[in-house]
Order: C-alpha cells, then sequence, then structure tokens
C-alpha cells in the first residue's frame, strides 16, 4: 500500500505594494516575510515605502525621536516609540516614525494587545516627510482625523516646513506658534519645539527649548496629575 504523504500547508503570498487586503489578511502577509521592515495597511491598500536616505528621512528621524525620547525620560507615566506597528481600524494598519502617548495604565486612549501591537490612536503621532505632497498630509491625515489622534506632526524636510496639527471638536487645525516661534503641544504641557531651529538643524537650541518647557509650572502640573 502506498505511503500518504503529508500535504504542506499552502504558501503565504507575498505583499505586493497595491494589494487590497483586509488587516488581518495584511498581517499574515506582512508576518511572513520577516526581511520587510516597512509596510502599511492604508485604507485598505498596501504600502511599501522605498529605501531611507540619511538627510531626507533617516537623521531628521533620528532628531525627531530624540526629541520624543527626552520629553518622555522626564514625563513619567507617558510612553514614546520608534516605527511601531499601530492598528487603527480596519483598513488601516501605520508604523508612524514616531509616536508618544500617555501609558495605558494611566489613563491612555491606545492599548497595548497581548500581542505587543498598539490599538487605537495614540495622543500624538509624528511622521517625517520627504515633502508636503505626500500621503503623509493626506491620507494618513484623514485616517489620523477620524481614529481621534489628537495631535498629529509632520515634518516635510525638502519643503522646510513643519505642520503640527491639534485635534478641536472632531478637525484637525494647525497649532499656532507663541511670540517666540515656540510651538507648544496642548496634549503633552512641557513639550516644546522651536521650529526655525529645527529647520536650521540647531539641535543644542532645539533641545534647550525643550528643557525649558520640561521645567515649565504645566509640565510638573501634568507630571503630577498623571502620578
Amino acid at each position: 500500500m502506498p505511503s500518504v504523504q503529508p500535504t504542506s500547508p499552502p504558501a503565504v503570498p507575498p505583499l505586493y505594494p497595491g494589494d487590497r487586503l483586509t488587516r488581518a489578511e495584511f498581517e499574515r502577509r506582512y508576518e511572513a516575510m520577516p526581511h520587510v521592515k516597512k509596510a502599511e495597511l492604508i485604507e485598505g491598500i498596501v504600502f511599501m515605502p522605498s529605501p531611507v536616505r540619511v538627510r531626507r528621512h533617516g537623521k531628521p528621524h533620528g532628531i525627531f525621536i530624540l526629541w520624543l525620547g527626552t520629553y518622555n525620560v522626564a514625563s513619567p507615566g507617558t510612553l514614546f516609540a520608534d516605527n511601531t506597528t499601530t492598528r487603527l481600524d480596519d483598513d488601516n494598519e501605520y508604523q508612524p516614525d514616531g509616536l508618544l502617548m500617555i501609558d495605558p495604565e494611566w489613563g491612555g486612549q491606545a492599548v497595548i494587545t497581548t500581542d505587543d501591537y498598539i490599538e487605537f490612536a495614540p495622543e500624538l503621532v509624528g511622521e517625517i516627510s520627504a515633502s508636503s505632497t505626500g500621503f503623509d498630509l493626506h491620507a494618513k491625515k484623514t485616517v489620523y482625523r477620524r481614529n481621534g489622534v489628537r495631535e498629529y506632526i509632520v515634518w516635510s524636510v525638502l519643503d522646510k516646513r513643519l505642520d503640527w496639527f491639534v485635534l478641536r471638536s472632531g478637525e484637525f487645525e494647525s497649532l499656532q506658534p507663541d511670540e517666540q516661534g515656540i510651538l507648544k503641544s496642548e496634549v503633552f504641557p512641557g513639550l516644546w519645539l522651536d521650529v526655525a531651529a529645527l529647520h536650521s538643524d540647531d539641535l543644542r537650541r532645539v533641545l534647550a527649548v525643550l528643557h525649558d518647557g520640561l521645567v515649565s509650572p504645566e509640565h510638573a502640573e501634568f507630571v503630577e496629575r498623571l502620578g
């Protein structure tokens, strides 16, 4: 009697840009491609970014993460992450360049799932964009607003432009600088940014202004309130 050969499980199809998938199918294919470092599902369509360049993305990304991380260290009860899978809804799963959230154990609006992903909207999300014409100021902005991200930062590096949106009454409005040209978060008191210093590559000034925010009375009150 001939032996019965075990059947191998069907191969998982690879991800391709432009695929229209459910979030569950997107995750199944993504997890089967460990060599792929970044893929996103935007309104049910797969997007896979091109290779990352130093001045257009890598260095600005590092500065943004340093800025968020410095705030996080001084702000117990907050949590920041770099390029972390974030499940927003059934058609959208992103890897934001950086995010800052109130720790779920301290009352934050997003959660960390049992499989160690973020689900629902972090309080603040940031994207580094090569220019202002990409998805970050269009499709992603709409999805972040719809899902309740409270603050959204887009740094368009080539344009030397930074947009900081605040969710008010269900709509994103541009955050306006103070008389010194400093942008100050409404959700995370003390998270201050000198945009001119950022565009001129003056990291010392960027961190000095952030330090001023971290020693402000409003930051101390925020930390006490979280605690």
